[in-house]
């Protein structure tokens, strides 16, 4: 499809550097390719938030943090503590650097590499904020939400679907997919918006094998103990100072989900929901009032309020207005709130 009037401005993603100023202060999007913060990067954002921004960390369907509620100037310190970190590698492309990855997999080696050699491309500096790529086993879990190029084992994927290109060097192909998407996008923001976008970047990367992967929308959010480790969901995505000093105190690491929940390698997260059968899997929400002024209601005090009678398990998403920020890939019942009060969307 091309690309709509509105998208000749540069997108309005905010960053951890250039932030958003909402309702409740500035907005700051922490980065977090491949999901994983060590111990002493989710100390330093906890900290950072009590400290600058209003004491919670937020989860976002890309598996990256965002801290509210900073004051005027705030982000200046927030960028230095980031630096330290080890989580503000790039001042130049830090909006850009949107990896999601399989969450039980073991990719994370692989997402560094990626995250290095973009940084490294200065024409990729430019790249829309909502551009992205992900990593997938071939479980099959995040293939399908919507990357714009993606690696689903070593099969290449461009506009969420499987190219036929086969990759023995997967960095070199996605960097060289993201450029030539540099080169032809106009004013797009996503490659599925360029008028036969995927086709031209497979054209300039070498020649198709004849099979192709069903790429389906993942149908599960999972949640519980898997092996060694424990994905834990966290409650409409907002993650309290209380929880992370003690997701800090129990794990050596911590990988974000693009489904709101965190992977620990320890079998008990108190605090925290492990039962697939609780009523606040699969619950997800925007920020709603206070934090938005767009918003038109409360929406994570009326998603606590339905949640104590919720009777079925399908996903649902919460949101203050029509724009339906945060609401996750996949099969979703949605509750849009109007001046009339909710609107379901199935």
């Amino acid at each position: 499809m091309p690309a709509s009037a509105d998208r000749t401005r540069p997108d309005a993603c905010p960053g951890a550097i250039a932030v958003h100023q909402a309702a409740d202060g500035g907005l700051a999007r922490v980065r977090v390719p491949g999901g994983t913060l060590t111990n002493a990067q989710l100390r330093a954002l906890t900290d950072a938030s009590a400290e600058l921004g209003d004491g919670s960390l937020e989860l976002t369907s890309r598996a990256n943090v965002q801290i509210r509620a900073l004051a005027a100037g705030a982000e200046v310190e927030l960028a230095s503590r980031l630096w330290a970190a080890g989580l503000l590698p790039s001042l130049s492309h830090e909006r850009v650097r949107n990896i999601i990855a399989s969450p039980l997999g073991d990719d994370q080696h692989l997402v560094d590499s990626l995250d290095k050699a973009l940084c490294a491309e200065p024409e990729l500096a430019n790249l829309p904020g909502r551009f992205l790529i992900t990593v997938d086993d071939g479980r099959g879990d995040v293939s399908g939400l919507g990357g714009d190029i993606g690696l689903h084992g070593n099969a290449l994927l461009l506009a969420g679907k499987d190219t036929g290109l086969r990759v023995d060097d997967p960095v070199t192909a996605v960097i060289q997919a993201a450029l030539e998407f540099q080169r032809i996008r106009g004013d797009a923001w996503r490659l599925a918006e360029v008028s036969d976008g995927a086709q031209r970047i497979v054209a300039t990367l070498g020649t198709p094998g004849p099979d192709r992967i069903d790429i389906q929308p993942a149908s599960t959010r999972p949640i519980g103990r898997f092996g060694d480790v424990t994905v834990a969901a966290v409650p409409l995505g907002r993650l309290t100072r209380t929880q992370a000093l003690q997701l800090c105190d129990l794990a050596p690491w911590v990988r974000l989900t693009p489904w709101r929940s965190v992977v620990v390698p320890v079998a008990d997260v108190p605090g925290l929901v492990t039962d697939p059968d609780s009523p606040w899997h699969g619950v997800t929400a925007c920020a709603g009032r206070p934090g938005c002024a767009k918003s038109l209601a409360d929406v994570r005090a009326d998603a606590t309020a339905w949640v104590r009678t919720r009777e079925d398990r399908i996903p649902v998403h919460w949101s203050g207005c029509e724009r339906r920020c945060g609401k996750p890939a996949g099969h979703v019942v949605e509750m849009i709130a109007t001046s009339e009060g909710y609107r379901r969307s199935e």
